[in-house]
């Protein structure tokens, strides 16, 4: 029989964070990257936080200083710097997400994690969920282990959709009874394409974009679990 697939986004979804931004913030800690690029998103962290800008003006800051940063780091340093990360983070998790990855597991769906953080940190902290497929950025390695600073397949990654289309090649895998779960428009391809989407905890362009298609909405907040 073919197994249905559930495709989850993993920051900001599963992962009360983003890999990403705890990443960087420990390579920043640790000298792999120059202190001082940390002050490029400083101020854009301080005005999330007060609830005066943007999340996504922030996170696209931290981007930039990991793209700019990370040619000519040694793969095993960023490697170990991962681990530590999901040693010390990977419960810090919402129960809505965690527990239907746990349900659908059971129900035997084919699990599928789609992040836009290096695949090298999604790979660790996702094992522990059970994820049976990963996609991430992958950087390119050049020589002596060095990163390039370069992604490879970005026209993959950078559009969840191509991702699902490429799973779903798989034929012991089927896109009926198909799960979609995200959190933000860079989540609608993926949403667009299963039979079962949840938004959960959308951004605002998200949550207008589903409540016009009458996409079912969730909400997690302290522990309190409720669909809009």
């Amino acid at each position: 029989m073919q197994k249905p697939v559930a495709f989850f986004d993993i920051d900001g979804t599963l992962f009360r964070s983003s890999l990403l931004i705890e990443l960087v913030d420990r390579l920043l800690d640790a000298g792999v990257f120059p202190k001082e690029t940390g002050e490029e998103f400083a101020e854009l962290k301080r005005s999330w936080q007060d609830r005066e800008g943007e999340y996504e003006s922030y996170i696209n800051a931290v981007v930039k200083v990991f793209r700019q940063n990370l040619k000519g780091v040694f793969y095993g340093d960023l490697a170990d710097i991962g681990r530590e990360v999901v040693a010390e983070r990977n419960k810090r998790v919402y129960r809505y997400t965690r527990d239907l990855i746990q349900d659908l597991k059971a129900e035997g769906y084919f699990l599928v994690a789609i992040s836009q953080s290096p695949k090298t940190i999604l790979d660790d902290f996702c094992r522990q969920y059970g994820f049976d497929k990963v996609y991430g950025r992958i950087y390119e390695l050049g020589p002596q282990d060095r990163f390039t600073g370069e992604v490879t397949d970005e026209h993959l990654i950078s559009n969840k959709a191509n991702i699902i289309a490429r799973v779903l090649e798989d034929k012991s895998l089927t896109s009926k009874r198909s799960v979609g779960v995200g959190d933000t428009e860079g989540d609608i391809p993926l949403l667009e394409s299963v039979e079962r989407p949840i938004c959960f905890n959308p951004n605002q362009t998200l949550f207008d974009y589903a409540k016009r298609l009458d996409w079912p909405v969730v909400v997690e907040r302290k522990d309190v679990i409720y669909e809009l």
